[in-house]
Protein backbone atom coordinates (compact mmCIF):
# COMPACT_ATOMS: atom_id res chain seq x y z
CA UNK A 1 0.00 0.00 0.00
CA UNK A 2 1.26 3.14 -1.10
CA UNK A 3 1.36 6.37 0.85
CA UNK A 4 -1.29 7.79 -1.25
CA UNK A 5 -3.37 4.75 -0.43
CA UNK A 6 -3.05 4.79 3.28
CA UNK A 7 -4.27 8.46 3.78
CA UNK A 8 -6.98 7.68 1.56
CA UNK A 9 -8.23 5.20 3.57
CA UNK A 10 -7.64 7.29 6.72
CA UNK A 11 -9.49 9.83 5.22
CA UNK A 12 -12.80 8.66 6.53
CA UNK A 13 -15.04 10.20 8.99
CA UNK A 14 -16.58 7.16 10.55
CA UNK A 15 -12.82 6.23 11.55
CA UNK A 16 -11.96 9.17 13.50
CA UNK A 17 -15.31 9.60 15.36
CA UNK A 18 -14.40 6.45 16.29
CA UNK A 19 -11.00 7.10 17.13
CA UNK A 20 -11.72 10.14 18.57
CA UNK A 21 -13.96 8.35 20.78
CA UNK A 22 -11.70 5.24 21.75
CA UNK A 23 -8.70 8.05 22.85
CA UNK A 24 -10.61 9.66 24.72
CA UNK A 25 -11.88 6.22 26.41
CA UNK A 26 -8.57 5.04 27.01
CA UNK A 27 -7.46 8.92 28.57
CA UNK A 28 -9.94 8.93 31.01
CA UNK A 29 -9.58 5.05 31.87
CA UNK A 30 -5.75 5.53 31.87
CA UNK A 31 -5.57 8.30 34.26
CA UNK A 32 -8.20 6.86 36.39
CA UNK A 33 -6.98 3.60 36.65
CA UNK A 34 -3.42 4.94 37.67
CA UNK A 35 -4.90 5.04 41.44
CA UNK A 36 -6.56 1.90 41.59
CA UNK A 37 -3.02 0.29 40.20
CA UNK A 38 -1.32 2.53 43.17
CA UNK A 39 -4.12 1.43 45.95
CA UNK A 40 -3.80 -2.15 44.89
CA UNK A 41 -7.26 -2.57 43.61
CA UNK A 42 -7.00 -3.25 40.24
CA UNK A 43 -9.87 -6.29 40.41
CA UNK A 44 -12.02 -3.53 41.57
CA UNK A 45 -12.21 -2.54 38.04
CA UNK A 46 -13.09 -5.58 37.08
CA UNK A 47 -16.05 -6.19 39.20
CA UNK A 48 -17.54 -2.77 38.28
CA UNK A 49 -17.16 -3.24 34.60
CA UNK A 50 -18.72 -6.71 34.84
CA UNK A 51 -21.70 -5.46 37.42
CA UNK A 52 -22.34 -2.24 35.15
CA UNK A 53 -24.09 -4.91 32.93
CA UNK A 54 -27.16 -5.54 34.82
CA UNK A 55 -27.69 -1.93 35.14
CA UNK A 56 -28.04 -1.32 31.40
CA UNK A 57 -30.31 -4.02 30.45
CA UNK A 58 -32.51 -2.71 33.99
CA UNK A 59 -32.24 1.02 32.15
CA UNK A 60 -33.23 -0.79 28.52
CA UNK A 61 -36.39 -2.64 30.31
CA UNK A 62 -37.06 0.70 31.44
CA UNK A 63 -37.64 2.49 28.34
CA UNK A 64 -34.09 3.90 27.78
CA UNK A 65 -32.51 4.27 24.07
CA UNK A 66 -30.43 7.12 24.22
CA UNK A 67 -26.56 5.88 25.01
CA UNK A 68 -26.62 8.39 28.06
CA UNK A 69 -29.58 6.18 30.00
CA UNK A 70 -28.07 3.42 29.25
CA UNK A 71 -24.58 4.57 30.82
CA UNK A 72 -26.05 5.87 33.57
CA UNK A 73 -28.00 2.57 34.44
CA UNK A 74 -24.56 0.77 34.44
CA UNK A 75 -23.26 3.48 36.88
CA UNK A 76 -25.89 2.79 39.18
CA UNK A 77 -25.42 -0.83 39.36
CA UNK A 78 -21.67 -0.54 39.32
CA UNK A 79 -21.81 2.10 42.41
CA UNK A 80 -24.45 -0.54 44.03
CA UNK A 81 -21.82 -2.96 43.91
CA UNK A 82 -19.27 -1.31 45.10
CA UNK A 83 -21.44 -0.63 48.31
CA UNK A 84 -22.66 -4.21 49.13
CA UNK A 85 -18.82 -5.26 48.68
CA UNK A 86 -18.15 -2.57 51.63
CA UNK A 87 -21.01 -3.72 53.41
CA UNK A 88 -19.86 -7.30 53.07
CA UNK A 89 -16.23 -6.17 54.22
CA UNK A 90 -17.23 -4.13 56.99
CA UNK A 91 -20.12 -6.80 58.70
CA UNK A 92 -18.19 -10.02 58.15
CA UNK A 93 -15.01 -11.92 57.94
CA UNK A 94 -15.30 -12.23 54.00
CA UNK A 95 -11.70 -10.10 52.80
CA UNK A 96 -11.93 -7.42 50.52
CA UNK A 97 -10.62 -9.98 47.28
CA UNK A 98 -13.51 -12.67 48.06
CA UNK A 99 -16.57 -10.15 48.09
CA UNK A 100 -15.59 -8.53 44.89
CA UNK A 101 -15.53 -12.08 43.13
CA UNK A 102 -18.88 -13.01 44.39
CA UNK A 103 -20.47 -9.42 44.09
CA UNK A 104 -18.95 -10.32 40.36
CA UNK A 105 -20.19 -13.67 39.97
CA UNK A 106 -23.69 -12.62 41.18
CA UNK A 107 -23.73 -8.98 39.13
CA UNK A 108 -23.02 -10.28 35.86
CA UNK A 109 -25.09 -13.95 35.96
CA UNK A 110 -27.91 -11.26 36.40
CA UNK A 111 -27.00 -9.42 33.36
CA UNK A 112 -26.79 -11.93 30.95
CA UNK A 113 -30.39 -13.36 32.80
CA UNK A 114 -31.32 -9.84 32.20
CA UNK A 115 -30.07 -9.82 28.49
CA UNK A 116 -31.31 -13.30 27.79
CA UNK A 117 -34.77 -12.21 29.00
CA UNK A 118 -34.74 -8.83 26.70
CA UNK A 119 -33.87 -10.22 23.42
CA UNK A 120 -36.44 -13.36 24.04
CA UNK A 121 -39.38 -10.99 25.01
CA UNK A 122 -38.76 -7.27 24.44
CA UNK A 123 -40.15 -6.14 21.14
CA UNK A 124 -37.32 -3.69 19.18
CA UNK A 125 -35.13 -5.66 21.09
CA UNK A 126 -33.09 -6.74 18.37
CA UNK A 127 -32.86 -3.14 16.84
CA UNK A 128 -30.91 -2.14 20.25
CA UNK A 129 -28.56 -5.03 20.85
CA UNK A 130 -27.07 -4.79 24.26
CA UNK A 131 -24.28 -7.77 23.71
CA UNK A 132 -22.40 -4.80 22.21
CA UNK A 133 -22.26 -4.02 25.91
CA UNK A 134 -20.96 -7.49 26.54
CA UNK A 135 -18.58 -7.78 23.98
CA UNK A 136 -17.69 -3.98 22.93
CA UNK A 137 -17.99 -2.74 19.64
CA UNK A 138 -16.39 0.18 18.87
CA UNK A 139 -16.84 0.69 15.47
CA UNK A 140 -20.55 1.62 16.08
CA UNK A 141 -19.65 4.87 18.16
CA UNK A 142 -21.50 7.57 16.69
CA UNK A 143 -21.20 11.21 17.76
CA UNK A 144 -23.60 11.12 20.34
CA UNK A 145 -21.98 8.13 22.14
CA UNK A 146 -18.50 11.41 22.06
CA UNK A 147 -20.77 13.14 23.93
CA UNK A 148 -21.45 10.98 26.24
CA UNK A 149 -18.02 9.98 26.18
CA UNK A 150 -16.61 14.02 26.21
CA UNK A 151 -18.71 14.97 28.78
CA UNK A 152 -18.69 12.42 31.61
CA UNK A 153 -15.25 12.11 31.03
CA UNK A 154 -14.40 15.68 31.14
CA UNK A 155 -16.12 15.67 34.20
CA UNK A 156 -13.98 12.69 35.75
CA UNK A 157 -10.59 14.58 35.18
CA UNK A 158 -12.24 17.89 36.59
CA UNK A 159 -13.02 16.26 39.82
CA UNK A 160 -9.35 13.95 39.87
CA UNK A 161 -8.09 17.50 39.44
CA UNK A 162 -9.96 19.47 41.86
CA UNK A 163 -9.40 16.80 44.74
CA UNK A 164 -5.81 15.80 43.79
CA UNK A 165 -3.98 16.12 47.04
CA UNK A 166 -6.78 14.36 48.91
CA UNK A 167 -6.66 11.31 46.48
CA UNK A 168 -2.82 11.24 46.68
CA UNK A 169 -2.96 11.15 50.51
CA UNK A 170 -5.89 8.44 50.37
CA UNK A 171 -3.95 6.89 47.68
CA UNK A 172 -0.64 6.21 50.08
CA UNK A 173 -1.19 6.82 53.53
CA UNK A 174 -4.91 6.63 54.53
CA UNK A 175 -4.34 6.55 57.82
CA UNK A 176 -2.36 10.27 57.88
CA UNK A 177 -5.31 11.29 56.00
CA UNK A 178 -7.39 9.98 58.50
CA UNK A 179 -5.41 11.55 61.42
CA UNK A 180 -5.61 15.09 59.44
CA UNK A 181 -9.18 14.70 59.99
CA UNK A 182 -10.06 14.43 56.28
CA UNK A 183 -13.02 12.00 55.69
CA UNK A 184 -11.23 9.24 54.04
CA UNK A 185 -14.33 7.20 53.51
CA UNK A 186 -16.11 9.78 51.91
CA UNK A 187 -13.15 10.29 49.25
CA UNK A 188 -13.12 7.16 48.87
CA UNK A 189 -16.45 6.77 47.78
CA UNK A 190 -16.10 9.69 44.87
CA UNK A 191 -12.88 8.12 43.72
CA UNK A 192 -14.71 4.39 43.60
CA UNK A 193 -17.90 7.15 41.30
CA UNK A 194 -15.03 8.39 39.70
CA UNK A 195 -14.05 4.91 38.63
CA UNK A 196 -16.71 3.29 38.07
CA UNK A 197 -18.10 6.38 35.39
CA UNK A 198 -14.93 5.85 33.91
CA UNK A 199 -15.48 1.91 32.79
CA UNK A 200 -19.71 2.57 32.38
CA UNK A 201 -18.55 5.06 29.29
CA UNK A 202 -16.12 2.34 27.72
CA UNK A 203 -18.43 -0.53 27.80
CA UNK A 204 -20.46 0.11 24.55
CA UNK A 205 -16.52 0.43 22.99
CA UNK A 206 -14.92 -2.41 24.51
CA UNK A 207 -17.19 -4.30 26.69
CA UNK A 208 -17.14 -5.95 30.09
CA UNK A 209 -14.79 -8.28 29.32
CA UNK A 210 -11.87 -6.12 28.08
CA UNK A 211 -12.55 -2.81 29.93
CA UNK A 212 -10.50 -3.86 32.67
CA UNK A 213 -7.55 -3.96 30.32
CA UNK A 214 -7.98 -0.15 28.95
CA UNK A 215 -8.32 0.86 32.85
CA UNK A 216 -5.07 -1.43 34.39
CA UNK A 217 -2.89 -1.52 31.25
CA UNK A 218 -1.70 2.30 30.72
CA UNK A 219 -1.22 2.57 34.34
CA UNK A 220 0.76 -0.46 34.81
CA UNK A 221 3.33 0.65 31.74
CA UNK A 222 2.88 4.37 33.22
CA UNK A 223 4.39 2.96 36.03
CA UNK A 224 7.71 1.81 34.54
CA UNK A 225 8.52 4.80 33.53
CA UNK A 226 7.69 7.34 36.21
CA UNK A 227 8.25 6.79 40.14
CA UNK A 228 5.79 10.00 40.79
CA UNK A 229 1.86 9.68 40.86
CA UNK A 230 2.03 13.10 38.50
CA UNK A 231 3.77 11.21 36.15
CA UNK A 232 2.17 7.76 36.31
CA UNK A 233 -1.12 9.55 36.13
CA UNK A 234 -0.16 11.94 32.80
CA UNK A 235 1.41 9.06 31.38
CA UNK A 236 -1.27 6.17 32.04
CA UNK A 237 -3.62 8.93 29.65
CA UNK A 238 -1.60 9.58 26.93
CA UNK A 239 -0.68 5.24 26.75
CA UNK A 240 -4.73 4.95 27.24
CA UNK A 241 -5.16 7.30 24.31
CA UNK A 242 -2.38 6.30 22.32
CA UNK A 243 -3.67 2.46 23.00
CA UNK A 244 -7.47 3.55 21.58
CA UNK A 245 -6.06 5.85 18.45
CA UNK A 246 -3.64 3.42 17.22
CA UNK A 247 -6.12 0.09 18.30
CA UNK A 248 -8.94 1.83 16.39
CA UNK A 249 -6.63 2.66 12.86
CA UNK A 250 -4.91 -0.77 13.12
CA UNK A 251 -8.21 -2.45 13.30
CA UNK A 252 -9.54 -0.27 10.35
CA UNK A 253 -6.59 -0.93 7.92
CA UNK A 254 -6.66 -4.52 8.95
CA UNK A 255 -10.28 -5.33 7.72
CA UNK A 256 -13.73 -5.62 8.86
CA UNK A 257 -12.45 -9.14 10.53
CA UNK A 258 -11.00 -7.66 12.83
CA UNK A 259 -12.90 -6.31 15.94
CA UNK A 260 -12.28 -2.94 17.29
CA UNK A 261 -11.98 -3.77 21.11
CA UNK A 262 -9.69 -6.38 20.81
CA UNK A 263 -7.17 -4.78 18.91
CA UNK A 264 -6.87 -1.69 21.66
CA UNK A 265 -6.43 -3.84 24.35
CA UNK A 266 -3.35 -5.41 22.09
CA UNK A 267 -2.35 -2.05 21.61
CA UNK A 268 -2.25 -1.21 25.42
CA UNK A 269 -0.35 -4.56 25.60
CA UNK A 270 2.02 -3.74 23.52
CA UNK A 271 2.60 -0.59 25.58
CA UNK A 272 3.28 -2.44 28.31
CA UNK A 273 5.70 -5.18 27.15
CA UNK A 274 7.57 -2.43 25.73
CA UNK A 275 7.51 -0.42 29.15
CA UNK A 276 8.47 -3.33 30.88
CA UNK A 277 11.54 -3.71 29.16
CA UNK A 278 12.47 -0.53 28.31
CA UNK A 279 10.43 1.63 31.25
CA UNK A 280 13.13 2.86 33.74
CA UNK A 281 11.65 3.69 37.01
CA UNK A 282 11.41 0.65 39.68
CA UNK A 283 10.72 1.84 43.44
CA UNK A 284 7.67 3.16 44.39
CA UNK A 285 7.12 6.42 45.72
CA UNK A 286 5.10 9.54 46.07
Amino acid sequence: MTLDQLLEELNTSALWTVAAGTAGLGLVAGAIGSFAVLRRQSLQGDMVSHAALPGVAAAFLLGAREPIYLVIGGAVAGWIAMLVVRFVQLRSRVPFDAALGGALAVFFGLGLALLTYIQKNVAGASNHPLDRYLFGQAALLREEDLRVIGVLGAAVLVFLLAFWKEFKLLSFDPEYAASLGFPVNAFDLLLTTLTVTAIVIGLKAVGVVLMTALLIAPAAAARQWSNRLGGVVLLAGLFGALAGLGGTIASHLAGRGVPTGPTIVLAATAIVLVSMVRGRARTRTA
